[in-house]
């Protein structure tokens, strides 16, 4: 929540959380998974203990109508807004909105996204859209577990050789981690272990050991 008393940084969360999300019934968090991935138009929530609440907050992230509505469980959650958010009764959906880049197709997805949501809401009149991605208008229902991360095993050039919402099985190549840490190391495969749908790629080449440069997902089952 904050500190009224400590850095800018802890003033800001105490006053969102103290004074602006008590007024709040549905909070929306918009941004982008990074400039160094692909990432689809999603919403995304994480693992809610109370069952009322994780439907509410399930039913509202489907009405952005966006490609994919992803149940992501993190390690640690501890701090962050949308668990103090949760712990308040309150629905909170996190919109990634891609990842570096952008694109006349999915600037449209999110604008159509965030009309479809609050005309859920009732803030505002209109059709419902079925938001287009890659020239699809299905939207599907994932989750992803902490073990669905891969990173990488040294230093070196991250190769992605699939692409996001590419369906994969067991052995398939994920990409190809080119190490640097020296010159007589052969390239080392990242291979998916089992059926999955690629959820995040990364696309920045140079990575770090132990640097996430995948997430796989996989049917939501509720």
């Amino acid at each position: 929540p904050g500190r009224a008393d400590g850095s800018v940084t802890e003033r800001i969360a105490d006053a969102v959380s103290r004074v602006l999300l008590p007024m709040a019934d549905t909070v929306f968090d918009l941004h982008s998974f990074g400039p160094t991935w692909d990432f689809p138009p999603a919403v995304i929530t994480h693992p809610i203990a109370d069952a009322h609440l994780m439907a509410k907050t399930l039913q509202m992230a489907e009405a952005f109508k966006l490609p994919v509505t992803l149940l992501w469980e993190h390690a640690d959650t501890t701090g962050m807004f949308d668990s103090w958010a949760h712990s308040q009764g309150k629905v909170f959906i996190c919109a990634e909105f891609g990842g570096g880049t952008v694109s006349a197709e999915a600037l449209a997805a999110y604008e159509a996204g965030i009309r479809n949501a609050l005309i859920k809401l009732g803030l505002v009149e209109g059709k419902v859209e079925n938001v287009s991605f890659r020239q699809n208008r299905s939207s599907q229902a994932l989750e992803t577990l902490v073990s669905d991360e891969f990173k990488s095993p040294a230093p070196g050039i991250f190769e992605p050789r699939c692409s996001v919402l590419d369906e994969v099985k067991h052995g398939d190549l994920l990409g190809v981690l080119h190490a640097m840490d020296s010159l007589s190391a052969e390239s080392i495969d990242i291979r998916a272990p089992g059926p999955s749908i690629v959820l995040a790629i990364r696309s920045g080449a140079h990575v770090d050991r132990n640097e996430a440069v995948a997430f796989v997902a996989r049917p939501l089952k509720i």
